[in-house]
């Protein structure tokens, strides 16, 4: 007689799986200050990835080697000279507003020179905007390598 043993599995939660993922989507970033990845989740199926960096066809920041930002004193918070275009507006455009109603955005912030993740990543002011107008319902944020902030976007003040 085979007696078969009960073996658990380890697996990852299902947070922190799509917080990988868009940790690795921002690995494709091209900021020279930090590099954002977001994916945008409905039902379990991922909708639309996005990571900050030029819009298509124009030069990259890394491959300038230089910060448009720095090149005009631009203090930080402020998206003047900015190239970059954020990873949630990335996400946003990607992806079909019917597909983005209720769905959950996944974000992660790296800094591009220590590679560090960033613990206070947020999303700014001209991308909540958007989230909002998109029908997103929430956004989770990585804060630490296994632990994250849900924010309910009803809740948000402007």
């Amino acid at each position: 007689m085979l007696i078969k043993k009960k073996v658990k599995i380890l697996r990852i939660d299902k947070i922190n799986y799509y917080l990988n993922i868009a940790e690795t989507v921002a690995q494709r970033g091209t900021c020279l200050k930090r590099n954002y990845g977001s994916v945008i989740i409905k039902n379990d199926e991922l909708i639309a990835s996005g990571f900050s960096g030029s819009p298509r066809g124009l030069p990259n920041c890394i491959d300038l080697g230089c910060c448009n930002k720095d090149l005009h004193n631009e203090g930080s918070g402020s998206y003047t000279f900015c190239k970059s275009v954020h990873s949630e507006m990335n996400s946003i455009i990607s992806a079909s507003r019917k597909d983005m109603i209720g769905s959950t955005l996944y974000l992660v912030g790296v800094d591009y020179k220590t590679k560090e993740l960033n613990t206070t990543a947020e999303s700014c002011n001209i991308c909540k905007k958007l989230i909002i107008n998109a029908g997103i319902e929430k956004v989770i944020i990585r804060r630490t390598p296994t632990e994250h902030e849900i924010q309910y976007v009803k809740d948000w003040e402007l």
